[in-house]
C-alpha cells in the first residue's frame, strides 16, 4: 500500500531564525543558523541546529516537521510507527529463534 504523502503548506508556517546554543564555541552563538519552525494548524514546534548552513537546517526543520506531522495525522500508519513496528517483529522473531535453539 503506497505511503499517503505529506504535503506542508508554506503559508501554515512561521520560520524563525534564532541563534544557536550549545557546544561550538563562539561561532554557534553569535550566528543565526538556528531555524524554528512552528506549524499553525497544530501548534506543533521544531528547531534544528544540526549544520552550520541555513539552508541545510530549514531542510532539516521541515523534514522533521513532515515527520513529526505524518505520526500525528496517521498514527500506526505512519512511517516511523511501521519501521518500530517491523523492527519489534524482527525482534520476536529472533527471540523466539533463540528460545527455540536452547
Amino acid at each position: 500500500m503506497p505511503h499517503p504523502r505529506i504535503e506542508l503548506d508554506e503559508a501554515d508556517l512561521i520560520e524563525s531564525f534564532i541563534k544557536g546554543s550549545g557546544p561550538g564555541g563562539q561561532k554557534i552563538n553569535k550566528c543565526r543558523h538556528n531555524v524554528q519552525l512552528t506549524h499553525k494548524p497544530t501548534g506543533i514546534v521544531v528547531e534544528s541546529q544540526k549544520y552550520r548552513h541555513l539552508a541545510l537546517n530549514r531542510h532539516e526543520a521541515r523534514k522533521v516537521l513532515k515527520a513529526k506531522l505524518d505520526t500525528l495525522y496517521l498514527g500506526d500508519q505512519s512511517k516511523a510507527a511501521q519501521k518500530a513496528a517491523k523492527l519489534r517483529k524482527a525482534k520476536a522473531k529472533a527471540r523466539a529463534r533463540h528460545h527455540k535453539k536452547h
